[in-house]
């Protein structure tokens, strides 16, 4: 069964181009004009990735689609934007995003994102794994589940998958080019402001102290370490 995607975007003209890329890849693609018809769509299409615009004109823009799509699926998100600021990126990000595409774009570029983000996104097989306790968090590799203190704490697939190889890795540091690559793939190995970006977000939502962390440490100019107490 080929793979769904849902574009999002309110330019008839984009949509008929993303769409004409996509198809001829093998891809099957499903519309929306506005932020409320995308939010209907993941719930009714069940697609396994969206292309959201930012920029939408009417009713919900990106940002707001996206929250409320985190609420209910953590389907892969790239989001679409005519400019790269920094801040736009940051803020997709924050808002659930895995990923970001800016307008203009080719199609070679559009299909490697979409393959990038369908591959780290779904969910792969755990066997051999079981649980991992790190001091009050505990991370379930079987149900892909994390709880902190007893409460069970809602993460996107990209952060998991980044959660989970500094677990399978616990008081060892990970270069900021390995975990580039694990979690996001090769061809996002330079791009440190999106691993400095979900560290972030990670601490965020696990951590007691986002802003003086236990748990995830910062190995200055070389990458990130889980800090387990119980281990040795």
């Amino acid at each position: 069964m080929n793979d769904k995607i849902l574009v999002v975007d309110d330019e008839p003209r984009v949509l008929q181009l993303v769409r004409n890329v996509l198809e001829a890849v093998g891809y099957e693609v499903v519309a929306a004009m506005n932020g409320e018809a995308a939010i209907e769509a993941v719930a009714l299409e069940q697609p396994d990735l969206i292309l959201l615009d930012i920029r939408l004109c009417s009713g919900l823009d990106g940002y707001e689609v996206c929250k409320r799509i985190r609420g209910f699926s953590d389907v892969g998100v790239i989001m679409l934007t005519a400019k790269a600021r920094h801040e736009d990126i940051l803020e997709g990000f924050d808002a659930g995003a895995d990923d970001y595409l800016t307008k203009p774009f080719n199609a070679k570029e559009l299909v490697a994102r979409v393959k990038a983000v369908l591959r780290r996104t779904r969910r792969p097989e755990e066997a051999g794994e079981a649980i991992c306790t790190c001091g009050e968090w505990e991370i379930d590799f079987a149900r892909r589940t994390v709880e902190v203190r007893g409460e069970q704490i809602s993460l996107t697939p990209t952060e998991y998958g980044l959660l989970r190889q500094l677990a399978l890795n616990p008081n060892c540091v990970m270069t900021h080019s390995d975990l580039l690559t694990k979690v996001w793939g090769p061809e996002y190995r330079d791009d440190v402001d999106y691993l400095r970006a979900y560290v972030r977000y990670l601490r965020r939502k696990l951590e007691a102290d986002p802003s003086d962390p236990q748990y995830i440490l910062t190995a200055q100019g070389v990458g990130y370490m889980l800090t387990c107490p119980e281990e040795s």
